[in-house]
């Protein structure tokens, strides 16, 4: 409740990246003092990726984009933290504003372009992590294209990141589905993927690698997917990244427009991302891990990924709306 007023009275009156880069001052300060290891974060064990979590549900890619607050997020009680996206370069992401709330639906339009600041630096920052003896949450790297790379050097930019980031990561994971790096989505196509995910898992030193794929393919299209993951031997698919589409919105058509392109996130999502779930788990074989991402807000929800098939359920968008005990209430 407390959050809920603090959010509407003041963080919602701010443009939303600076309310983000301000949540993420105060979690940060609040863990280098130590007031969020009082918390009790016990939740139930769980296996996934051959790695033992703590609750299935974690914070998703593009909320942590650089590696700096893995040690507050796991003592928020998030089970994993998906760092990232992360890029072979570093750069600046698109030009401001990118980040937009849609209030009347929980949602977030996002254009943030990979801002980040390059493997190599975060490679620095997650090693120096390990080094500190902390207690960590299960730490995955999200990697992509930079946005300087031509799609038809796409293997290399990956392999890069890859061989930088791999022996600091829990897993990896392949973002092909982004859709505000220009080209990134074609990449989804089987042809143009396998040689990609053939380069990463080279550069993998034997830790899960993951492909994330987008809620826009059709299911033709994802089952291609589910099938290259087995040939490939993945550990696994994380579906789904943010949509283009812009259907079933209370915001009404001409504010949407306003905000321009981008990917949707929030409550949206949720029924396309259980169709491409249980369309996933159909296909692939139970020992290939799926991480459920869309839509997801309350602990029934997450356990319904569970039932249809998730191993593990991420979300990023609820952490906005209803605060930094989010994760902690979906994993007790």
């Amino acid at each position: 409740m407390l959050y809920k007023l603090i959010f509407r009275v003041f963080l919602s009156k701010l443009n939303p990246e600076t309310a983000h880069h301000l949540g993420m001052f105060a979690i940060k300060t609040a863990s280098s003092i130590g007031l969020l290891r009082l918390l009790n974060n016990k939740a139930e064990k769980h296996k996934a990726l051959g790695l033992s979590f703590n609750g299935p549900f974690g914070i998703a890619a593009g909320f942590d984009k650089n590696a700096n607050a893995v040690v507050a997020l796991g003592e928020l009680g998030f089970s994993h933290v998906e760092i990232g996206t992360v890029t072979a370069i570093a750069q600046p992401g698109n030009e401001k504003p990118r980040l937009f709330r849609l209030k009347a639906d929980r949602a977030l339009i996002n254009r943030m372009g990979f801002n980040n600041d390059g493997a190599e630096v975060v490679a620095k920052r997650l090693e120096s992590l390990r080094a500190s003896g902390k207690k960590l949450p299960i730490v995955g790297v999200n990697i992509g294209k930079s946005k300087v790379t031509p799609v038809e050097d796409a293997v290399a930019d990956y392999q890069k990141s890859a061989r930088l980031l791999a022996p600091y990561a829990d897993y990896l994971a392949v973002n092909v589905s982004s859709p505000n790096t220009p080209g990134l989505r074609s990449l989804q196509d089987v042809k143009a993927l396998e040689p990609i995910l053939v380069a990463v898992l080279s550069e993998a030193l034997g830790k899960p690698v993951l492909v994330k794929i987008a809620p826009d393919l059709s299911d033709e299209d994802i089952v291609e997917v589910a099938h290259l993951a087995q040939r490939l031997g993945l550990a696994g698919v994380i579906a789904t990244n943010t949509t283009i589409t812009r259907e079933n919105l209370t915001t009404s058509r001409e504010k949407v427009a306003a905000m321009g392109v981008g990917g949707l996130s929030g409550p949206v999502l949720e029924a396309r991302s259980l169709e491409v779930l249980k369309l996933l788990r159909k296909n692939l074989d139970k020992e290939i891990t799926i991480i459920s991402v869309g839509g997801v807000e309350k602990r029934d929800q997450v356990q319904e990924r569970l039932n249809a098939g998730a191993n593990l359920v991420q979300g990023y968008t609820g952490f906005i709306y209803f605060g930094p005990f989010w994760g902690r209430k979906l994993n007790r």
